[in-house]
């Protein structure tokens, strides 16, 4: 049985079954491994071979390396990325022309920025504009948004599960908006009950 494959940034956390990857980090495998991550204007691909069960996630900070004299293999940038992913799947047996993808992130985390100016949204026109031009079918996506994604990918069934964390601009207006009802409530009068 041939072991996953990775390669990352930085050190990936492995748990039993699970591997967690970060910014510019992909891993791979055609084991039994739940691979999982935290996305905000970053995008994740999913990508599978459902014949042979081989499978791994990329995690890309930006759709293109902005200097290109300094290149370098990282996974940050969305062409290495996409070409690190598949071959390393198929470097474990996948095939190229069998590769499905799921596709996740792409948040605007700043919502004084337009929608069409956020980074987020380039990763992700960036993800599925390389997936169509490489004839890869996306069976699943899921971008935009002002919230963070948890992404969980298990490459056994090829299932990806999506929780959603709210942003920390939007926990905070629902804190002010609490604060605001209760400082509302403190401020009406009183009923008042007389003792004889």
């Amino acid at each position: 049985m041939q072991t996953p494959y990775s390669k990352s940034a930085g050190p990936f956390k492995r748990t039993v079954n699970q591997v967690s990857i970060g910014i510019g980090e992909y891993f791979v495998s055609n084991q039994d491994v739940v691979i999982h991550t935290v996305l905000g204007s970053c995008v994740a691909v999913c990508m599978y071979d459902p014949e042979k069960k081989i499978g791994g996630m990329n995690h890309i900070l930006m759709p293109s390396n902005p200097e290109m004299n300094k290149y370098d293999d990282s996974a940050r940038y969305g062409i290495n990325a996409m070409e690190l992913l598949i071959n390393a799947i198929m470097r474990l047996g996948g095939n190229r022309k069998k590769m499905v993808a799921k596709t996740f992130g792409g948040a605007n985390m700043l919502k004084s920025i337009s929608q069409e100016n956020a980074v987020g949204s380039r990763n992700a026109e960036f993800v599925v504009n390389f997936l169509r031009a490489e004839k890869i079918k996306i069976l699943g996506r899921d971008f935009g948004g002002h919230d963070s994604r948890k992404i969980f990918f298990h490459i056994a069934t090829g299932e990806v599960f999506l929780k959603r964390v709210p942003s920390m601009r939007a926990i905070l207006d629902a804190e002010q908006r609490k604060r605001n009802r209760i400082k509302e409530q403190l401020e009406e009068p009183a009923d008042i009950t007389l003792f004889e």
